[in-house]
Formats: C-alpha cells, sequence, structure tokens
C-alpha cells in the first residue's frame, strides 16, 4: 500500500493491491482526501475490512452488510433498511471500532432516538422503534455469525419500543358508498376505489395493473406485480409474497365497469398502466372523499380491510377469503378473529363440552 500526495490536486490518495474472489490480484486506488490522516485510516479500515477483522469501524462493517444484503432482498425493503442504517445508525456508531460497542453504548444510543421526532413533531411509534432496534440487531447479528464478533450487544440491550395493536379500521358497504359518491366527479378515482374495496387488492397492485391483466369473458384479474416509486423511478416488482400471484374473479357490475373505463382510456396498449397515478393521489383523494362524505378517514390498506370483513360477513371460510386476497388462511384467521361472528362462541361450547367430559370421568 502506498498514500501518496496528487501534486496536481493537491489531495492525498490511496494505492493498494488485493484479492479478488478468484484470488486474482487487483489495485485499488481510492482519491480525494484532504488530509494525510484520512487518507491513512481509510487505508488501515481497508485492511482490516479485507483481512474480515473485527476490528473494523462500523462504517467499514455496514459496507459489507449492504453489499451481501442487496441481492437477497426485494430492492424496495433494502432501501428503507438503508434509510434506516444511514439516519438512525451509522452517525451514532459508524466511526466506532464493530469490536468496541458495548451493551452501554447502545442503551445510551436507544435513548438518543427515542427524544427523536418527526417532522410533523410527534415522536416515532412505538413499532417504528422497535424496528430500528432490530436493524442494528441485525447487523450485529450477522457479524456474530459470519465474521466471529464474540456477543450482540445489541440483543444483550433489549429492545425498544413494541409491536403495536392498532385498531383495524375499515368501512362498511353504507359508508363506502357514501365516499365513492363524493368522488365520483373524477372516474380514475371512482374506478380505483371500486377495485380497492369490491377486490381487496393491495394498493401497488393496483397501480401495476394493466389491460392484459383482465379477462372479461371469464371476468377474472391477474395478480402477480405491484407498483413502487423507488429513488424518483417508476418500478414494478414481483407481489409482496408468493401467495399474492392470483387470479380474482369480480363481480359482474365491476367487470363491466372496468371494461369500460379501459376502452374509455385513448391510445392505452395491453401492457400499459391503467392507473397512472401515485400513492399521494389516492391519498389526497380518501382525505377529499371522506371529508365530503362525512365518513370517517381510513388509510387505503383500510379498504383492503373492509373487503375482508365483508366476506366474512357473508360467510365465506378464512380459506376462500384467503385465496382471494392472496393471504394464507391461518393469517386471516388470526387478524380477523374477532369478526367471525361464531368463532368465540363455538370455543366456548367446545370447552363447555370439554369440561363436561371431564366431570363425569370423575363421577364415575
Amino acid at each position: 500500500m502506498a498514500v501518496i500526495k496528487n501534486k496536481k490536486t493537491g489531495m492525498w490518495e490511496v494505492r493498494t493491491y488485493y484479492k479478488d474472489l478468484t484470488g486474482e490480484r487487483k489495485q485499488k486506488t481510492k482519491r480525494g482526501f484532504v488530509k494525510k490522516s484520512e487518507a491513512l485510516e481509510w487505508e488501515r479500515n481497508f485492511k482490516l475490512k479485507e483481512n474480515q477483522s473485527i476490528s473494523m469501524s462500523f462504517q467499514s462493517f455496514v459496507d459489507i452488510y449492504l453489499t451481501d444484503l442487496e441481492p437477497r432482498i426485494k430492492r424496495n425493503t433494502f432501501l428503507t433498511k438503508k434509510h434506516i442504517i444511514e439516519t438512525k445508525i451509522l452517525p451514532y456508531f459508524g466511526k466506532r471500532k464493530l469490536d468496541d460497542i458495548r451493551t452501554s453504548d447502545v442503551i445510551q444510543w436507544q435513548n438518543e432516538i427515542m427524544k427523536l421526532k418527526k417532522d410533523n413533531g410527534e415522536l416515532f411509534s412505538p413499532t417504528y422503534l422497535k424496528t430500528i432496534h432490530n436493524q442494528l440487531s441485525a447487523i450485529l447479528n450477522y457479524a456474530v455469525n459470519m465474521y466471529g464478533l464474540k456477543d450482540n450487544v445489541a440483543r444483550k440491550a433489549g429492545t425498544m419500543g413494541k409491536e403495536e395493536n392498532k385498531e383495524m379500521e375499515f368501512w362498511t358497504q353504507e359508508e363506502f358508498q357514501r365516499f365513492l359518491e363524493c368522488v365520483a366527479d373524477k372516474p380514475i378515482s371512482y374506478y380505483a376505489f371500486e377495485m380497492l374495496y369490491w377486490t381487496g387488492i393491495r394498493e401497488g397492485e393496483l397501480l401495476a395493473l394493466t389491460p392484459a391483466d383482465f379477462n372479461f369473458e371469464k371476468k377474472t384479474l391477474r395478480i402477480n406485480k405491484s407498483y413502487q416509486r423507488l429513488e424518483g423511478e417508476d418500478v414494478i416488482t414481483d407481489p409482496k409474497t408468493p401467495k399474492s400471484n392470483r387470479t380474482i374473479v369480480m363481480p359482474d357490475f365491476l367487470a363491466i365497469e372496468m371494461e369500460d373505463f379501459i376502452k374509455s382510456i385513448y391510445g392505452i396498449k395491453m401492457n400499459d398502466r391503467i392507473f397512472i397515478i401515485s400513492k399521494s393521489y389516492l391519498h389526497h383523494e380518501m382525505d377529499r372523499g371522506a371529508k365530503l362524505a362525512g365518513v370517517k378517514r381510513i388509510r387505503i390498506h383500510g379498504l383492503r380491510h373492509s373487503h375482508i370483513s365483508l366476506l366474512i360477513n357473508l360467510e365465506f371460510s378464512a380459506l376462500a377469503i384467503g385465496e382471494r386476497v392472496g393471504h394464507e388462511a391461518v393469517d386471516i384467521t388470526y387478524h380477523y378473529a374477532h369478526l367471525f361472528p361464531t368463532v368465540q362462541t363455538d370455543m366456548a361450547a367446545q370447552l363447555e363440552t370439554e369440561r363436561e367430559a371431564l366431570v363425569n370421568v370423575r363421577k364415575e
């Protein structure tokens, strides 16, 4: 390795050699250091990183972690994790040696994070705090399992925040109809909300729909992709889970509505997006319609809850509902158990039977 000063620019640079994955010797040059001490620090960390030493800086290890993680998860998930790391973790631990971070350091970090506020002045939710802590723990856990770090001090410190049991928001049919009438002045809003309520598809699934996804002879809708806005670009990704790949049968009225709507869109091609709108547009329309209709404002995802609750009230099974909305039946039962009208009653009756059987055995 060599640390030299570039006579033309006046900046310091590092020139070094390393072996790649195949064992081939390659040269690496890093330029742009204002001070020689900065170049030497980078050189030291590069050596530690190449030797996979746990004495490397936390920042250097995060570079390794993100490089290993990126090809293994969805792009939007990766960017979310990267944002948390860069804004909530690296500012505190970036310059520390990986093996110098103590449990007490993590607790002090937690105290600082719990003081942070969002742009609206509110503290972060317990769920988000837990997500931030879990990300630090995941990084250190990777260091323990793959690079020989002795302990995951984040796990020792204990988590901050907790999972919140958010109240499940949904509309009745009457509330939805009142809302729909108030956004009917904009056709794209009208048909978007019709699709969300009557099919239970996710927001990203709606925004990814193309004419090719509809079979109006069979009145079916194919869900095989999702829309995301990532790094300023429109991105079409796979659906949320493998179970999310599904075919939905539409009610007759909805199939007729969507066929007419698609025909009304000038010049649209089979693989063009139907709903060229953003998620923020839908949220704005939700605000507008709910206010005009005088109904409670629910989240866009609340329309999915509304669809599922409607199907439960119509006495369809958890298995059938799960197939339609792209959930496992066990998830439907777990998350919506309170909406199944007979579940608690059936449980109580079964417990009564079990107790009677036990009492009768003892009497004998």
